[in-house]
């Protein structure tokens, strides 16, 4: 692999339901920081179908070029599909870096993609940035349960790929001036793995407020002792136009989908204001939420470690103290 073929900055582009995914956004802004130190384009990859409509935004965001794989074929993800068509990109264009977000889909893709290519990947990420000495994309993540921060290279193969946890960064400024180019890739039938059939997908109906981008955020953990209890949550959650999280545990127990776990194996937040209700503050819930403008505690254990990073604490029972915090707002 001689690795000077290699050049640019990369960014997979992910869209559903007809828009283009925040995190997409926020790599772009970082994607262009880092285009720039290298002195080198920043390309945006999008695929699906009917999806070349969003090249001029992609380019007002920060794009030199954008990559367009538009097919019916597309239309739904399946990872091996998508996979077939991502590293045939990328065996075309050789960008040395090459970035996807921290999602359910972006952490399916994309370990299949750097398997194909034989290169290196490294998940989760909450910093990205080059390597003045020898230009090497430097890549920090969480490790040894969020005590630690580890920051990782790929020196002997390309490209170097990486994904990143929602809200790390900030989206991509608009420039209404910028000019860029638009290039279709040509997308081919055995592209499409046949073994595979995509029969429908079911959305999450718990959660009428989408976790990742709420302002308000409100989770519980093992203190509140049931999946029935969970009813303040949502409670307090529906009176503060918030979301609902929850810490590990209460998935691992089925209190509630997936979808609402927050923390180092689920979510990471950064919401205007996060609630813990019975949250003893384990290191891997931490680094999925400490980032919060204004954390709220509440915990009857006064050495919980969620007071730690807390900026209000309540001592109490939250079986006490959430009804009162219900009726106030009710009151008003």
């Amino acid at each position: 692999m001689e690795l000077n073929d290699y050049k640019g900055v990369m960014v997979f582009i992910e869209n559903r339901e007809d828009r283009i995914e925040g995190v997409s956004l926020e790599l772009l802004n970082k994607g262009r920081e880092l285009a720039d130190k290298r002195n080198v384009e920043l390309i945006s990859l999008i695929l699906g179908y009917d999806v070349q409509k969003f090249s001029d935004q992609l380019i007002k965001r920060g794009s030199d070029r954008v990559i367009v794989v538009d097919d019916i074929s597309l239309k739904n993800f399946v990872d091996s599909t998508y996979t077939n068509v991502v590293v045939e990109v990328v065996k075309k264009y050789k960008p040395e870096i090459f970035l996807s977000g921290s999602t359910n889909l972006g952490r399916s893709l994309f370990p299949r993609v750097s398997a194909k290519l034989e290169t290196g990947l490294t998940a989760d990420c909450t910093e990205l940035d080059i390597d003045s000495e020898d230009g090497k994309l430097l890549q920090t993540r969480p490790a040894a349960g969020g005590s630690i921060m580890a920051t990782i290279v790929t020196p002997n193969k390309r490209p170097q790929m990486a994904t990143v946890r929602h809200k790390v960064f900030k989206e991509a400024p608009v420039d209404e001036s910028r000019k860029g180019i638009v290039e279709n890739f040509e997308f081919k039938d055995w592209m499409v793995d046949g073994r595979v059939e995509y029969i429908s997908f079911t959305k999450d109906e718990t959660q009428t407020v989408n976790l990742s981008d709420a302002d308000i955020i409100v989770s519980g953990g093992r203190g509140l002792k049931s999946k029935e209890n969970f009813k303040l949550v949502f409670e307090l959650a529906e009176s503060l136009n918030g979301a609902v999280g929850a810490s590990r545990p209460c998935i691992d127990d089925g209190w509630l989908p997936f979808s609402h776990q927050v923390g180092q194996t689920g979510k990471t937040v950064s919401p205007k204001i996060y609630i813990a209700i019975g949250i003893s503050g384990a290191i891997q819930h931490l680094a999925g939420m400490k980032s919060s403008d204004v954390i709220i505690a509440i915990n009857k254990d006064p050495n919980a470690p969620i007071f730690q990073v807390a900026d209000y604490g309540i001592v109490g029972d939250l079986f006490e103290v959430v009804p009162i915090l219900l009726k106030k707002l009710k009151e008003g």
